[in-house]
């Protein structure tokens, strides 16, 4: 099936926007939301408030929360301090995240910074990420809305699912593509989701649920397999980590799963040593079996998987009323995408 993007192009700019022109179309919005982020943490244990700054000031682009912010506007092109608040929450929910991926990864840095876990230790990071969870629900009671605690407690499940998924098929070449989709439609993309719909929810637009779920799905999944191709073809300074990490920690990612699919019918030596380096973890060849990865035609594939993503992502907006919060939606699509050139 040949899918074309539905966007207005009337609606478009020319030239591609930067990811601050996007942020400035609701800046006072956002500068609202990012003291609230660090505002909302009350914790009377010292040692919390200390490790839960240090993970929010790790940075982050906040793309989640600026998500929210865009559709709230959208919606209505008014102040919400209600939306200003979820998307702080949303973002403390993605910290979290981030907190327990890196016990779980062994990650020593994330963005070039030192983790959590690096420095204090493995449990008082899980800890922090469970109080981060626990305190973002304790402030989604504040808003009295059963259907936002519902939308907000069945994606956190989710989430904690895709990333079991993801530890359940660590090191297991025999991984398939609808494993790995199944793993990001939880881990990732979900909190897409989450951070749309939450928005429909408190503007009362109940009857975007559907299109903005398509939107936070599809983009989420875009966004994830971009990160997986730039995992064998980015900038190891930009991307704060080296080429082949995930390779090495045993991660079921499409790039490898493609790639061990397409060598096993043409390059029985290479798909033996991909095969083995995915189940052992060691790759002291890994210049070696990134190369591999490159040439087995995988990374194409997966460009070309994230592209239907970002399409079909671009699709559902078209549904969503059409103004400059609805094409800086559009415009975050086009620059995730634009990563891959």
């Amino acid at each position: 099936m040949t899918i074309t993007s539905s966007t207005n192009t009337s609606s478009m700019t020319q030239s591609m926007p930067s990811y601050a022109d996007i942020q400035s179309i609701v800046a006072d919005d956002f500068e609202v939301m990012d003291k609230q982020v660090f505002g909302s943490l009350n914790s009377k244990v010292q040692l919390v408030m200390s490790v839960s700054q240090h993970v929010i000031n790790a940075g982050g682009k906040r793309m989640r929360p600026l998500i929210t912010l865009l559709c709230a506007r959208m919606f209505n092109d008014n102040p919400s301090e209600k939306a200003m608040h979820l998307a702080a929450i949303t973002e403390m929910l993605h910290t979290a995240t981030l907190v327990h991926d890196d016990v779980i990864d062994e990650s020593g840095q994330r963005r070039g910074k030192p983790t959590a876990n690096a420095t204090w230790d493995n449990a008082t990071a899980v800890l922090v990420g469970d109080y981060l969870i626990a305190r973002a629900f304790n402030l989604l009671v504040g808003f009295q809305s059963l259907p936002l605690l519902q939308v907000f407690s069945d994606g956190t499940c989710d989430i904690a699912e895709g990333e079991v998924l993801q530890l359940q098929h660590q090191h297991n070449p025999a991984a398939t593509e609808e494993d790995y989709l199944r793993i990001i439609d939880g881990k990732t993309s979900r909190l897409f989701m989450m951070a749309t719909q939450g928005a429909a929810i408190l503007q009362d637009k109940t009857e975007y649920m559907t299109a903005l779920g398509d939107f936070g799905q599809h983009f989420g999944n875009a966004f994830q397999i971009i990160d997986d191709v730039l995992d064998y073809s980015g900038d190891s300074e930009v991307m704060g980590k080296n080429l082949g990490d995930d390779l090495a920690e045993g991660k079921p990612t499409l790039p490898t799963i493609k790639a061990l699919e397409l060598l096993k019918n043409s390059d029985t030596e290479g798909y033996e040593q991909l095969r083995i380096a995915v189940q052992t973890g060691k790759t002291p060849n890994a210049e070696q079996l990134i190369e591999l990865v490159r040439r087995s035609g995988s990374l194409d594939y997966c460009k070309q998987r994230a592209l239907e993503e970002t399409k079909l992502a671009q699709q559902a907006l078209s549904t969503l009323p059409d103004n400059r919060y609805r094409q800086g939606l559009h415009q975050l699509t086009e620059l995730a995408s634009a990563r891959l050139v």
